[in-house]
């Protein structure tokens, strides 16, 4: 008996949608589908979208010649899917593929459900029971993104898939909330994002074109039309004659909303005043384009069955141009899952064979970071430095990198205050100084900042005489100085520790399988370099605290040196000024001449030579020998034997 009703699933329709050579792709497809693939990689399938009441389903009844229950309210609250399978036995049935997105109990009773048909005639009440399991009802959620798949296979079965997906709705009504219409957008986006689907953007010509969603949205998603084809519903419902029948026919014509699939236009029966057969509805069908000004339009644009047609077509290229990149596709894939199963190795069962497994991943741990830190870089590991990841796997080649830019910005951006000479010839540093401005460096005439000093020292007077400086000054000076170095310090610490997480993430990834390597990092490297962190910004604090709390001090020969130069420039300048003034020459220069016998720069040069020239000790002792004698003198008293001289108690009988 049910073998008998089974026959009355035969489709006489859905052989228009099939032939040798397409029936062979579909094959191919349909074994790929069987081992599941479509849950990783976008086969071809049809998929049918439009705004609510478009006829959406009316056009995917007279595509399949399956008689979906457009009467229910609920029958496009969700996706159906359409599966036609080639069997060597007919059946139909019908289950739920759940989202992704439920919790792991409802994913295990929705797989569930499962009905066979013995007839189209049970689809109305298995929908119904469909509907209700997915928590779809008028007092509860409005949409679901679980799909209802409908199974239909025989002998006479192409392999195909259609899909109808809920109606896109305009704004939120008492029935329908702001989160339907998001929800219902996200799930028509996701199945037009899919590079390998054929849209059929229904459009109803009882409403304005431009007030309808569904073009937006595939031109979003298709944006060149390579994979739509338009299709225009209820153009019976156009009064002749009108502007209204004027702009579909223009809009059938390929003129207003240009699609490179072009537009095909269905006349179906409405369901609620005109019930009957799918031969019924094609008679009708044909009548109607057969008068009026449709008959104008091409008949290959025209009916449902020219749409199989251009739908048999339609598919068969895409699945000849895509068949390739899904195989591409799916060997990259492969290749990825076969990477991830190689990081697995031999099963773990027992607590020896995790240990073992450990054991292993550490001698390899240790063998990369040997390589990577002392600099050979010839394992399998490392892959090419001219990409990133390269660059980011030779570590000591990243950290050295670090230190040269830290020493780079240290030196060009380490000082508070850039100083210049005050002089007319400033104009030559002018590319200098914008560079400083770029670097947040001030730039300040040494005569503001001499008197800055002059400033600073009348408010840190101390112990020392007038003329002379209080060496303390030093430090106040290099303390405003040296500003930024905390700052540029922190900055280099935080890049090394970051490349050299970075690098660690890289190793535990190519060692391990991934769960392995997140639960490493996240229970052994993480904890570990977050304490490091913490142990280099404490070090960079102490190595810092002498620069910004001690008292200048240094061994460094240098000093002497750099400062014998800056001493050097400020004499040769000053010279340069007495000497132009004295003999009234506006700038010295290898021609000024004294009796045609004397070059008076190399006078400046020998003199400035002759007052740096001396050792730094016993520069700074003649320095305090001038001090004492000075001192001595305003005293001006003879000392009495055996008397200490004291720097600030004068000698009572000076008074």
């Amino acid at each position: 008996m049910a073998s008998a009703n089974m026959v009355s699933l035969q489709i006489e329709t859905m052989n228009k949608l099939r032939s040798e050579d397409q029936l062979s792709l579909l094959n191919a497809i349909d074994r790929l589908r069987s081992q599941g693939i479509s849950n990783y990689v976008s086969l071809p399938q049809i998929i049918v979208c439009g705004d609510q009441s478009s006829g959406k389903s009316s056009v995917l009844e007279a595509i399949s010649g399956v008689p979906f229950p457009v009467k229910s309210s609920l029958c496009t609250r969700f996706p159906t899917e359409l599966v036609l399978r080639r069997a060597a036995e007919a059946g139909a049935c019908v289950s739920i593929v759940p989202h992704e997105s439920r919790p792991e109990e409802e994913v295990r009773a929705l797989r569930s459900f499962k009905e066979e048909l013995a007839g189209f005639g049970d689809l109305p009440g298995v929908t119904e029971k469909a509907t209700q399991a997915m928590g779809v009802s008028k007092y509860g959620k409005a949409f679901s993104k679980d799909i209802l798949r409908v199974e239909i296979s025989g002998p006479s079965r192409p392999h195909l898939t259609i899909v109808d997906l809920p109606g896109l709705i305009h704004s939120e009504t008492k029935n329908q909330s702001s989160s339907d219409v998001e929800l219902i957008q996200d799930v028509v986006r996701g199945y037009m994002g899919q590079p390998r689907c054929i849209i059929l953007a229904v459009v109803s010509a009882k409403n304005d074109v431009a007030n309808q969603i569904v073009l937006k949205l595939a031109r979003s998603a298709d944006p060149s039309g390579t994979r739509t084809l338009g299709v225009i519903t209820k153009p019976d419902r156009l009064t002749p004659e009108s502007n209204s029948e004027r702009e579909f026919l223009s809009l059938a014509r390929n003129q207003e909303v240009e699609l490179r699939l072009g537009w095909h236009v269905l006349r179906n029966l409405d369901s609620e005043v005109e019930p009957g057969t799918m031969k019924e509805r094609d008679q009708k069908e044909s009548e109607f384009f057969q008068q009026g000004n449709w008959n104008k339009l091409p008949l290959s644009s025209l009916g449902v069955s020219t749409l199989r047609d251009r739908l048999s077509d339609i598919l068969l290229t895409q699945i000849v141009t895509e068949l390739p990149s899904v195989m591409q596709e799916i060997e990259a894939k492969f290749q990825i899952r076969q990477e991830q199963l190689d990081k697995l190795g031999d099963p773990r069962a027992s607590l020896s064979d995790q240990r073992s497994y450990l054991f292993r991943l550490s001698q390899t741990f240790q063998i990369l970071i040997k390589s990577a830190v002392d600099g050979t870089y010839s394992h399998s590991f490392f892959i090419s430095a001219k990409s990133k990841t390269g660059r980011q796997q030779r570590i000591r080649a990243a950290i050295q990198n670090l230190n040269e830019e830290f020493a780079s910005e240290i030196s060009a951006n380490g000082l508070h205050q850039r100083i210049v000479d005050d002089k007319d010839d400033d104009d030559d540093d002018d590319d200098e100084e914008s560079v400083a401005a770029k670097e947040n460096i001030v730039t300040i005439y040494r005569g503001e900042f001499l008197s800055h000093i002059e400033s600073l020292m009348r408010d840190t007077r101390g112990r020392e005489l007038p003329g002379t400086f209080n060496p303390m000054i030093v430090t106040d000076l290099f303390l405003e100085q040296s500003q930024p170095w905390e700052g540029i310090s922190r900055r280099h610490v935080e890049r090394v520790w970051n490349a050299a997480l970075r690098f660690l993430d890289l190793v535990t990834d190519h060692i391990a399988d991934d769960s392995t390597s997140k639960m490493l990092q996240q229970e052994i490297f993480e904890p570990k370099m977050k304490r490091m962190l913490d142990a280099l910004n404490r070090e960079t604090t102490k190595l810092l605290d002498p620069h910004q709390h001690g008292h200048p001090i240094t061994y460094n020969t240098g000093f002497s040196e750099a400062l014998k130069k800056a001493r050097r420039k400020r004499f040769v300048d000053e010279a340069d000024d007495i000497v132009s003034d004295f003999f009234d020459i506006r700038k010295l220069s290898r021609s000024n001449e004294l009796d045609g016998k004397w070059d008076l720069r190399d006078l400046v040069e020998s003199l400035a030579d002759a007052r740096v020239s001396l050792n730094m000790k016993r520069y700074a002792a003649m320095e305090a020998l001038d001090c004492l004698e000075a001192y001595y003198e305003v005293i001006n008293l003879p000392l009495p034997p055996n008397t200490r001289v004291t720097a600030d108690i004068p000698h009572p009988r000076s008074h």
